[in-house]
């Protein structure tokens, strides 16, 4: 089963957007051992929410862009990672030792739908 972790984050706080040399040296050893035993299929980070876009459509089909940054959220998506697991559980497990690398964070995980999904029994 695939997982997608989202990564969410203050991003007012400086360590945010520039990481020290330590964190770029964890995280590239947990890509680097993820990747290895086949749990990583992609991760990135993103740009502060000032340099993003917010698209909204509304049931009557207008559809509206507002330019970063959002105020109204205090934590925004910092970056993802789609991993390999097989359970919602062990997803669980990689989300925290994930978490472990950051000083401060909250991980959302989410089963990614498969085709197979769909399928009527």
């Amino acid at each position: 089963m695939r997982f997608l972790m989202m990564h969410r984050m203050d991003e007012s706080l400086p360590e945010a957007w520039n990481p020290s040399p330590e964190f770029i040296e964890k995280m590239g050893a947990k890509i680097g051992d993820w990747t290895a035993r086949g749990i990583l299929i992609t991760a990135e980070g993103v740009h502060p929410s000032a340099k993003g876009a917010l698209v909204r459509k509304t049931s009557s089909g207008a559809t509206t862009a507002t330019d970063g940054p959002f105020t109204e959220a205090k934590e925004v998506i910092g970056g993802f990672a789609l991993i390999n697991a097989e359970s919602r559980e062990q997803a669980v497990a990689y989300a925290e030792e994930y978490a472990a690398l950051f000083t401060e964070i909250e991980v959302e995980v989410r089963q990614v739908v498969e085709f197979e999904d769909f399928q009527q029994g």
